[in-house]
């Protein structure tokens, strides 16, 4: 496979022998999140982690980077840890696991039948082939901004010597953010045209990865797209993109997704 003859294109096909067509180093991000643990049918379509993972790395470029968001089923009273045992994979295949970053769900679903608390979260682990290439860091607005502190102070956390001393003042007007990232889930409008599919993720969480860990004109993978959503925001910001998906249905919503994106007026 030619990749000028599919890039911006979503395929329909199992992802790991679409993966098998790329070139090696090809691409700058892959943004996904997989089927885990049976917790959904998804059509009765299947796939194989460790071929998948194996795949990734190889098309993955030096410098580039791996989303990997996924979270955990409940099995006979125990979390399964299948989020844990796949980034644990992907370093032993010679990634590094950069960021366990998490995805916070600002609507969970109560889960008020169950001896524990309801879970509002799913990992979002970023891995990368050797040094992160691409950091384009998103900030928040600092609470404080402007202030002029007197007694407040920072630690140094350079190597060696950490101690307390330097002082903020006055506050920035931003600060880079942190790892836990919090969306509402299925409520926005742009979110609305995706809801056919069982588990998309917003499109928000799609573009603050992509601007993240990527710049315009880079490659966005999505080897397992369901509604497409990485495909479209990657669209939007100008990159390029990619993507497979083994059920027609959901291939087909996907495509229609990036018609929709073509078709608005300029």
């Amino acid at each position: 496979m030619i990749l000028t003859t599919v890039v911006n294109q979503i395929k329909q096909g199992d992802c790991v022998a679409l993966l098998g067509g790329l070139s090696d180093n090809v691409v700058d991000l892959t943004l996904t999140s997989p089927p885990y643990d049976q917790l959904r049918k998804y059509g009765g379509d299947t796939f194989d982690f460790e071929s998948l993972a194996r795949e990734l790395y190889r098309v993955t470029k030096p410098g580039g980077v791996i989303v990997w968001i996924v979270a955990d089923a409940t099995v006979n009273g125990s979390e399964t840890g299948t989020s844990f045992k796949q980034a644990l994979f992907f370093q032993s295949l010679g990634l590094n696991l950069h960021d366990t970053m998490v995805f916070l769900k600002r609507n969970p679903v109560p889960q008020i039948y169950r001896k524990r608390y309801t879970n509002e979260f799913e990992y979002m682990f970023v891995l990368s082939k050797g040094p992160v290439r691409v950091h384009n860091p998103l900030t928040t607005p600092c609470l404080h901004a402007g202030k002029e502190l007197v007694g407040t102070t920072y630690k140094n956390y350079s190597a060696g010597n950490q101690k307390r001393g330097k002082k903020a003042s006055p506050v920035r007007a931003e600060k880079q953010r942190g790892n836990v990232w919090a969306y509402v889930v299925g409520k926005n409008k742009e979110d609305q045209e995706a809801k056919s599919h069982p588990a998309p993720f917003p499109m928000a969480l799609a573009r603050d990865h992509i601007l993240s860990w990527s710049n315009p004109g880079d490659l966005v993978l999505d080897p397992l797209c369901g509604s497409g959503t990485t495909c479209k925001a990657a669209s939007q910001l100008g990159r390029k993109f990619l993507g497979f998906e083994i059920n027609t249905d959901y291939c087909s919503l996907a495509k229609q997704r990036l018609s929709y994106e073509e078709a608005k007026p300029e």
